[in-house]
């Protein structure tokens, strides 16, 4: 009897880690080139088919820290980003209108619905997203970017002149966003600074990079 129950603490001492971990983008995503940028996720969600309060409400979750409900709803569906030890929640917004917001509520399966604002300061297009935290935390190459993001040039037109390549770069410090360009100062494991424009998305809108948000 004691065996199993050291069994079940053990194994609950494994789960909950896991459960309260941090979300962030990992890889490259084709699909998120709809989005237009984020929404900081208010404690209470409530979902409408329509931008109006009168519409059908498709769905309605609550969260705090990692708890959620319903308990169907997986964090790593919800959230673009999640850091439950800041109680931040991001949701990816594919659209916008005045007191709206339409966000994507199920990252599997691509469901969304509209959100209505409840602070208009929470709603960030992405290159104010990447200005804000990309500035504070730096950067981190997506799995599955092309090898062309580790080209520093010395403008941002992918002609201009070659600086540097990156490496495994230990630090990717932005410190401007102009267009799908970003000005960084970079740090390789060989020491040496390098500064110039790499690309953190393409034309397309496919992100290659991401704030680094701890």
């Amino acid at each position: 009897m004691k065996k199993l129950i050291v069994s079940l603490i053990l194994l609950l001492g494994l789960i909950l880690p896991v459960n309260a971990a941090d979300i962030m983008p990992v890889n490259v995503e084709p699909n998120d080139i709809r989005t237009i940028g984020v929404y900081q996720a208010p404690k209470n969600i409530t979902l409408y088919k329509e931008p109006d309060e009168t519409s059908d409400i498709i769905n309605s979750i609550k969260w705090t820290g990692v708890d959620i409900f319903p308990e169907a709803v997986k964090h790593s569906d919800l959230f673009m980003v999640f850091i439950p030890s800041k109680e931040l929640g991001y949701l990816a917004v594919t659209d916008e209108i005045e007191d709206w917001v339409e966000v994507i509520y199920n990252h599997k399966t691509g469901e969304t619905g509209w959100m209505k604002k409840d602070d208009p300061y929470k709603f960030l297009t992405w290159i104010n997203f990447y200005n804000m935290y990309g500035k504070k935390y730096g950067l981190y190459v997506l799995k599955g970017a092309p090898e062309s993001v580790n080209s520093i040039r010395s403008a941002t037109d992918d002609s201009s002149q070659l600086i540097a390549e990156m490496n495994m770069p230990t630090k990717i410090k932005l410190n401007v966003i102009r267009g799908n360009w970003a000005l960084v100062s970079v740090l390789d494991l060989d020491r040496a600074p390098k500064t110039g424009y790499i690309r953190w998305r393409g034309d397309d809108g496919i992100r290659y990079l991401f704030p680094a948000i701890k």
